[in-house]
């Protein structure tokens, strides 16, 4: 099925980002100039890479041309652009017959999908992904939960009252901190891989029995869990997991993670509300001066003491809510975003314009609105 219209080349326009902590831009000037030399029109809001490192001047240079408005002077049939989910007054904006390129997350935002379909914008959910290999290069959840992995131990370190390695003084010994990472998917794994770099000892806990294998080839200890073949797997993600599985874990994790001097938690379902792995009774019983990580707040978070984007202190623990970690790395995370959405457009677009077919399993599962409905 395609899109009766076409013009002479597809307009492409870049958003200036407005969503609090968003400092990533959707286009780089190397990913604007990959798609000039295709034939694509780019127009860039004036301002909309400065947070990441990237000028206007060096947009122009790439062939890019710059606008004063925040959505680049849209127009029907035009393709827009941008990383953070849209507000409700940025989709009343938008010209009828536009298609926007955003995170959306369909199943945590009905309303956004409902309100593109009633202002006639096809809508594009980047996040919907399919984990296939031919949709790696494209997957914009991997590319960013990677650099949020690494971030987040980053951002835990800093906040620890002592350092990540072994280390022997003559003064005495100092004992490496030991790290619990809840999730072993991209971020945790880069977590991992970061903390074991830091020094530190690790260990992993996921209900995905598969991970463990992952998780012991990069020097971490996997928490085993009884009754993993239980939890249901779509995609790589939990797509169901039981009360009883979530104790089960909870009781196994438990012995670790009072001893823990960093947690990091990133578990989530697909598209739904994050599980609460951590009580408000655990974190009594966690060492003082300990620190959680909780990268899945904007999802319902992991720690039932965590708050969105803040940091609190509860029970002698630290809590962050890292909502956004991706985004502190600005300029790698939207170079990435940019080759992700690149190629993207090279398999679902021409010079002519997007092609929307729904036959196809990478456009079918991320077109999550489209003529005016709402197909998820």
């Amino acid at each position: 099925m395609r899109n009766n219209c076409t013009f002479e080349a597809m307009r492409i326009s870049v958003a200036l980002e407005t969503s609090p902590g968003e400092r990533r831009v959707a286009l780089t000037p190397a990913s604007c100039q990959q798609l000039t030399s295709a034939g694509h029109s780019i127009t860039v809001a004036s301002g909309a890479g400065l947070a990441a490192g990237f000028d206007d001047a060096a947009y122009v240079n790439a062939g890019a041309q710059i606008s004063t408005s925040l959505i680049a002077d849209l127009k029907a049939g035009d393709v827009l652009i941008k990383v953070a989910v849209p507000t409700a007054a940025e989709i009343a904006a938008l010209p009828r017959d536009v298609t926007l390129i955003s995170y959306l997350y369909p199943r945590r935002h009905p309303d956004i999908l409902a309100a593109l379909a009633a202002a006639g914008v096809n809508g594009i959910a980047v996040d919907a992904m399919p984990r296939i290999s031919r949709a790696q290069n494209m997957d914009v959840l991997s590319s960013q939960n990677n650099l949020a992995g690494y971030k987040a131990v980053i951002v835990g370190a800093a906040e620890m009252g002592k350092i990540f390695p072994l280390m022997m003084t003559a003064a005495g010994t100092i004992a490496p901190s030991r790290v619990l990472i809840y999730g072993a998917g991209v971020a945790g794994l880069q977590a991992i891989a970061t903390a074991k770099r830091l020094g530190a000892i690790v260990e992993v806990s996921d209900v995905r029995p598969e991970t463990k294998e992952q998780v012991e080839s990069l020097g971490a200890k996997f928490v085993s869990v009884e009754g993993l073949d239980q939890v249901k797997i779509e995609g790589g993600y939990v797509a169901q997991i039981s009360d009883e599985m979530l104790a089960r874990q909870k009781e196994a994790v438990e012995k670790v993670l009072v001893n823990a001097d960093l947690v990091i938690t990133t578990a989530l379902v697909q598209g739904g509300k994050a599980p609460c792995l951590i009580t408000e009774e655990q974190v009594k019983k966690m060492k003082r001066g300990s620190v959680i990580v909780d990268m899945a707040t904007e999802a319902g978070g992991n720690c039932e003491c965590s708050v969105p984007d803040q940091t609190v202190v509860k029970h002698g623990v630290t809590i962050i809510g890292a909502n956004n970690l991706a985004a502190t790395t600005a300029q790698n995370a939207s170079e990435l975003y940019g080759k992700n959405l690149v190629n993207f457009l090279k398999h679902a677009a021409t010079a002519e314009g997007m092609t929307f077919d729904t036959n196809d399993e990478i456009t079918s599962a991320v077109l999550v609105v489209y003529n005016g409905q709402v197909r998820t």
